[in-house]
């Protein structure tokens, strides 16, 4: 098993950066892909950002050129760099990783953009 703990979310105005970090209770990144997801209220949850087992990056087109995913694996932590933030990336965060076919996630961070 293994825990995913999110961080780093809040209230930002429209145009501003947030770091959101998610940190795994043991070393996951040379077993599983990890990823970002975000729902808003009455909305499906949707992929944001995953990073593969070779560090490739794939991104939402909605969030291209604007959100970076990387990930330390000494801190085994994956982080979400966010910039030039709008009001529609108003969501819930949620990391996840799937592990022999069970899917592990956060407990969410949210993130208001808004001014």
């Amino acid at each position: 098993q293994v825990q995913l703990l999110e961080s780093g979310g809040g209230l930002v105005q429209p145009g501003g950066s947030l770091r959101l970090a998610c940190a795994a209770s043991r070393s996951i990144f040379n077993i599983a892909p990890v990823a970002w997801y975000r729902q808003a209220p009455g909305k499906q949850r949707e992929l944001v950002a995953e990073i593969t087992l070779l560090g490739n990056t794939n991104y939402a087109n909605s969030v291209k050129g604007r959100f970076t995913i990387s990930r330390d694996s000494a801190k085994n932590t994956v982080y979400l760099q966010m910039i030039s933030l709008k009001p529609e990336d108003t969501s819930v965060y949620y990391c996840n990783t799937v592990i022999q076919n069970t899917a592990y996630w956060g407990q969410g961070t949210q993130v208001t953009v808004s001014s």
